[in-house]
């Protein structure tokens, strides 16, 4: 799981965008990126195929503070969200510390958000986590459309471990920085009581 850098005293932890395709998952971490000051970040790198986008950065976010003397460093990614890409899917996802479920609100999404949160229990388990254990949030993304879903709908139908959820409108950053800072600190819980 978290890599631990004794040369730079950074811990570094892995956070998964996951979720339907274009839900918001690139737009998240697209715009942490550009909000996050130079010196505390890493390149953003692009891995593209013929049909298929993953997206890839590193930050050291300050206000979080440090485990152990070392500094914090996350890597966010982002997975492809068509369903047949499922095997870049699963290499994503290893050595995950912590994953942010991105849901689509459109009600005609509804049945993507459930195939894709399906895969996402699916893929865990097949490389030995436990969904209901490993550092969960969800972001219930595009609240401004006027065919949003209720929020209880989707919680109901996706959030069974009662993880937790914000709202988003990822495209202007409602959300985006909550949900970051959420998913943070329960990779960070779940690090430090590894730590003992």
């Amino acid at each position: 799981m978290s890599f631990v850098n004794y040369n730079t005293k950074e811990v570094n932890c892995k956070i998964v965008y996951y979720g339907p395709g274009l839900g918001g998952k690139t737009t998240n971490i697209q715009y942490v990126y550009q909000k996050t000051s130079g010196d505390n970040k890493g390149k953003m790198i692009t891995l593209n195929t013929e049909n298929e986008r993953t997206l890839f950065f590193d930050f050291l976010p300050l206000e979080l503070g440090e485990v152990r003397g070392f500094k914090t460093r996350f890597h966010l990614y982002t997975v492809p969200g068509q369903v047949f890409y499922e095997a870049s899917r699963k290499l994503i996802l290893r050595g995950v510390d912590g994953i942010v479920f991105v849901a689509d609100s459109q009600v005609e999404r509804m049945e993507a958000n459930i195939e894709s949160l399906r895969g996402l229990e699916k893929n865990l388990e097949e490389q030995g986590y436990d969904i209901s254990t490993i550092p969960l949030v969800f972001q219930w993304n595009k609240r401004d459309l006027p065919n949003a879903v209720s929020v209880e709908d989707l919680k109901e139908k996706l959030n069974k471990w009662d993880a937790p959820e914000f709202d988003g409108i990822a495209v202007s950053g409602n959300g985006v920085f909550e949900t970051l800072k959420s998913i943070s600190k329960l990779v960070l819980m779940n690090l430090k009581g590894g730590l003992n």
